[in-house]
């Protein structure tokens, strides 16, 4: 089974992704083209389409229905868009994708492009995001009474090693001693935790409880999110110069995608067999867990304004929280006024 990555997983790999992009036109090759499997194109309709080519943050699974959903139906092709859809995985950084040329368009983490806008000067801007609450939480079993922060005290927490940055963040935030905690590697798998070799463990909330019930666990979770760490999550990212002379082919980006996912969380059981037919076919997982992921992510990605809308308190916390990170960043790396015209 594929897993996603951890939290912050891409910061440290981002702040190379200028350089990288200056004369690596071969270095990450678009993850499979317009002719890939999983990699997809609109038609040819009746009059000439604008190539837009995002680049995704990870493999073709749930996490990304709206933009498949919204190719099948056609709505690209209607806003004018000979789109293509390039899937992530763990070797593809979409911020250097995105530098080098190869795609307009990339979603991926605040935290990458904003480490790049501050640490390296890249002219990069968020149009928009997907996640309203970012994924990543701590994930643990009903009887270990872990339900928050404060309850790791005293407990073995297994995460990857890219993650302790986060969590020391997060309890620093909450005003607790991490040393009181034992942290332990964690290889996402929940085995250790359903042998109570581990008390919790940190992982995307959306889809390792599934595993976890799956095996006969009963799992509990909670979000960083909700306790001080507020990151948006797969923002979409543009470079400046590209915002500025296709804005047009962006508004109907966001317009199709917003319709994709609206029609996706409509039943979110529908367009399962859509992704396990084609695009998320690889994966590993069972279309029951992709249904699982796919309902679990609906209340992290809906918005009473719409989806991708960032409103100006929540801008404002992303800002505070990158700051406590050594990211300084201020409001002008997010664009907002895109979303008014969908």
């Amino acid at each position: 089974m594929i897993s996603r990555r951890q939290f912050f997983v891409r910061s440290g790999q981002a702040a190379g992704a200028v350089a990288l992009a200056g004369g690596a036109g071969s270095l990450l090759s678009a993850c499979g083209g317009s002719d890939s499997p999983s990699a997809a194109s609109a038609g040819s309709g009746g009059g000439k389409l604008s190539t837009l080519r995002m680049q995704s943050a990870w493999v073709s699974d749930a996490e990304f229905m709206g933009y498949y959903i919204a190719l099948d139906k056609g709505y690209y092709e209607a806003e004018g868009l000979k789109y293509t859809y390039l899937p992530g995985g763990p070797d593809v950084i979409p911020e250097t994708t995105l530098l080098a040329g190869q795609a307009e368009l990339a979603l991926t983490t605040v935290e990458g492009v904003a480490k790049l806008v501050a640490d390296e000067g890249a002219k990069l801007k968020i149009i928009g995001t997907q996640y309203q609450k970012n994924p990543s939480g701590v994930v643990s079993l009903e009887g270990n009474g872990v339900s928050s922060p404060a309850d790791l005290i005293g407990k073995t927490l297994a995460i990857a090693p890219v993650g302790q940055i986060t969590f020391e963040a997060l309890f620093k935030i909450n005003n607790l001693d991490i040393s009181k905690v034992k942290i332990v590697p964690y290889a996402y798998d929940p085995t250790p935790l359903l042998e109570h070799k581990i008390d919790a463990s940190g992982d995307f909330v959306t889809n390792v409880p599934f595993t976890i019930e799956e095996k006969g666990g009963k799992p509990t979770s909670f979000l960083l999110y909700d306790y001080g760490l507020v990151l948006y999550n797969d923002v979409v990212v543009v470079q400046e110069d590209y915002l500025k002379s296709h804005r047009e082919e962006l508004v109907g980006f966001l317009r199709a995608s917003r319709k994709g996912w609206d029609e996706n969380f409509k039943d979110t059981k529908a367009y399962v067999p859509l992704l396990k037919q084609g695009f998320g076919k690889d994966t590993g997982r069972s279309a029951a867990n992709e249904e699982y992921f796919n309902n679990a992510q609906k209340p992290l990605i809906e918005h009473p304004d719409g989806i991708y809308s960032m409103g100006a308190a929540d801008i404002d916390k992303n800002i505070e929280t990158l700051g406590r990170f050594g990211i300084k960043v201020d409001k002008s790396l997010f664009v907002t006024d895109l979303l008014d015209e969908i």
